[in-house]
């Protein structure tokens, strides 16, 4: 059968995951890249075809199926809607789009054109966030009252000395976007859309190196649920990172999945309930100084293949993706960002 052909746009870490990910795949053929540095700088096969800018690449390789993703945030929304207007499918890393205008734009190109967008977000595909899922889904757990995410990491000039457009606030768009919008959209994958926000913002370490908060503390409502909820986040942790968790407070009992990337249930108590043993996460991202969120891209190009052979759905589509946008751009706007100049 005829391989799925992909280009990618951006060769940094996570532009050579999609490259990996794709040369692992029997039924993908990686055709081509691009990155404003040249393959030396990337680090990337010199061999591989190479295109300083992206559009060019578009027009010289017109049998591309797919085309990733995987440049600065701000760049996310108008090269998927040039890559879709060239007639091809497209995989976004997180986030689609650093406004919800934007995200429109994406999603009205990719009907248009009958394309599929696949959103990058792999945290759904850790074991203790599907249990999760199913635990509060299923009426487990009875009736939600409260729910609190807590998000705390350290990114400090180790993180944001390496890339130029890291902390600037049109390509990073914040630390919501950026450090956190997979968190995000798992409380909006598990207890839906929320309303009644109400955002406080603070910058404690990172004056010099972003245009924007470091922490914030979030509260808001559910729409599907009679509960209340908080997201509390900082990247302004000393030394490394503390914790990403969820805990649940309901009708029939409590559960927390945590530890430094949501990655274990550390608490479990749920009248007649016994829990049953998980798959082993995946371990995290690991960028030298710093680590991210698990390292779950292969499932995301093993839905690829299910989703665009018609062997499945997209687990993470473009009006998801889009929700998420619009879930952190209201929660901006329910408080007041630190004025900064840098």
């Amino acid at each position: 059968m005829r391989k799925v052909k992909f280009g990618v746009i951006g060769a940094g870490h996570i532009g050579k995951r999609h490259m990996e990910m794709i040369r692992r795949n029997e039924a993908f053929d990686l055709v081509a890249f691009s990155d404003l540095k040249s393959p030396e700088e990337c680090f990337v096969d010199a061999g591989l075809p190479y295109f300083s800018d992206y559009r060019d690449l578009l027009k010289a390789h017109p049998e591309l199926d797919v085309v990733c993703i995987c440049t600065p945030n701000g760049l996310h929304a108008s090269q998927a809607v040039d890559a879709i207007q060239a007639d091809c499918h497209v995989v976004i890393e997180k986030p689609m789009a650093l406004t919800r205008a934007d995200g429109e734009e994406v999603l009205h190109a990719a009907l248009s054109k009958g394309k599929q967008v696949f959103c990058v977000m792999q945290n759904r595909y850790s074991p203790p966030s599907i249990w999760l899922r199913d635990v509060i889904q299923n009426g487990t757990i009875g009736a939600i009252h409260m729910v609190q995410v807590q998000c705390f990491w350290n990114r400090d000039d180790r993180y944001y000395g390496k890339s130029p457009w890291k902390g600037t606030q049109d390509l990073d768009g914040g630390t919501l976007f950026t450090q956190f919008s997979h968190f995000i959209d798992l409380m909006y994958w598990i207890f839906g859309d929320i309303h009644k926000i109400q955002s406080r913002f603070a910058d404690f370490t990172h004056q010099q190196n972003t245009d924007f908060e470091d922490s914030g503390l979030i509260s808001f409502e559910f729409v599907k649920h009679d509960a209340l909820g908080v997201f509390n986040f900082s990247t302004a942790v000393a030394n490394q990172n503390f914790e990403s968790s969820v805990t649940v407070i309901g009708e029939h009992g409590t559960v927390k999945v945590g530890g430094q990337y949501m990655n274990e249930v550390e608490t479990c108590d749920i009248a007649g309930y016994s829990m049953p043993e998980l798959p082993p996460s995946n371990p995290a991202n690991d960028y030298g100084h710093y680590k991210g969120s698990a390292a779950n891209h292969g499932y995301i190009f093993e839905n690829i293949e299910a989703a665009l052979s018609g062997q499945g759905e997209i687990t993470t589509n473009a009006l998801e993706g889009l929700k998420v946008v619009d879930i952190i751009e209201r929660m901006y706007a329910a408080g007041k960002r630190p004025a900064k100049q840098r």
